[in-house]
């Protein structure tokens, strides 16, 4: 799978742009700020319909301008397949593919299959446990985009679950005779247990299928230098572990009848897998306070590794984009790095400095500026 064009309107800071993407090593060199991420943060959001850098849409939008617009051309198994999506913030984003339009802006995840890894990925080391449970949820997606529609239930669930709790916490502060409303609680309790199931199941199945690529994918980047594991901290007790969907959602309604006066006291969900954690190791020791700095990179770079492995393992090999990741590494991490991707169906890297990226990945080469994308080799 490769891009082989991308198109951008009011995206960033582009008003327009077009810019024709070649199989292999793409190189898009630039001064910084100049909008080398803007490139890469697009077809991301094709990819996932989220933002590697901001919570919200509307940031993704030229200002001044009402909407955006991303488009690309995706080529896999010599079949071309345009995707278009309008950004609208504050509204429901538009999608089309093939120039179908789709009923869902989600049903065009999995058409693109991208792994970016970005600076901001140090968080999935340093960061707190949302960060690394959305990039198991977005890896869940991209193996398998139906996990869209269950995490987005999930979602739904816990927020409205959310809204009774904190309506009925309300009312014991403020001296109400009831302490709110409650009757419906139970059945929130149920959704809840089955949307959870499902969304931890699934969890539960990647990272056993990715912790061998975790392992394998640091011990390369870090040249041996210390083991990583990573393990799924779910916040239900198992009686033992299962993936088993009716027993997950059994544990999850124990665990909520458990919590319910703890709940009820703090206005919020406490139980579920918004609250699980996913564990990174280095040898016997948590990878989070412990890690040094080249560590964190090292360790971020393999999740992602990891994930593009697991990926080309299932069958289609995603695009690969390392976004100003070579001027963080130091000579022998960058070659081990250029050395283990070289192979990539396509890699996009975005750098400051020409010099900075090994001479195995100068294949098609970009020069970004002045809102402008030109082909320099």
């Amino acid at each position: 799978m490769y891009v082989r064009r991308l198109e951008l309107v009011d995206f960033r800071s582009y008003e327009r742009v077009g810019v024709d993407l070649e199989p292999g090593a793409n190189v898009l060199t630039g001064a910084n700020g100049v909008g080398k991420t803007n490139l890469v943060e697009a077809l991301g959001y094709v990819a996932t319909l989220d933002s590697h850098r901001v919570a919200t849409d509307a940031p993704l939008v030229r200002m001044g301008a009402s909407s955006a617009v991303i488009r690309c051309v995706v080529v896999h198994e010599g079949r071309e397949l345009l995707i278009e999506l309008e950004i609208v913030p504050g509204k429901a984003n538009r999608a089309r593919l093939g120039r179908s339009p789709a009923r869902r802006a989600r049903d065009v995840l999995g058409a693109l299959r991208l792994v970016l890894f970005a600076p901001e990925d140090l968080e999935l080391i340093r960061g707190d446990p949302g960060e690394r449970r959305r990039y198991l949820d977005d890896l869940l997606v991209s193996r398998q985009p139906r996990f869209a529609g269950v995490r987005a239930d999930y979602e739904r669930v816990v927020k409205q679950r959310n809204a009774l709790l904190r309506t009925a916490y309300l009312a014991r502060k403020t001296g109400g005779s009831r302490g709110g409303d409650l009757s419906t609680l139970a059945v929130w309790d149920t959704h809840l247990a089955r949307h959870g199931a499902e969304l931890l199941a699934g969890r539960l199945e990647l990272v056993a299928a990715l912790g061998p690529h975790v392992t394998k994918a640091y011990d390369a980047v870090a040249a041996g230098r210390g083991a990583a594991g990573i393990a799924y901290r779910p916040s239900v007790e198992l009686a033992e572990p299962t993936t088993d969907r009716e027993a997950l959602a059994a544990a999850l309604t124990a665990a909520l009848a458990d919590s319910r006066t703890a709940e009820v006291e703090r206005g919020t969900t406490l139980v579920g897998p918004h609250r699980d954690e996913l564990a990174l190791t280095l040898g016997p020791l948590p990878a989070k306070g412990y890690a040094s700095h080249g560590e964190c990179w090292s360790y971020a770079l393999a999740l992602r590794l990891a994930g593009y492995d697991l990926l080309r393992s299932d069958g289609i090999e995603p695009v690969l984009v390392l976004d100003d990741v070579f001027a963080e590494l130091d000579a022998g991490r960058r070659e081990r790095l250029a050395e283990l991707v070289g192979g990539a169906s396509q890699v996009l890297v975005t750098c400051a400095v020409d010099e900075d990226v090994p001479a195995s990945l100068r294949g098609a080469r970009y020069d970004v500026g002045s809102g402008a994308v030109r082909r320099a080799g």
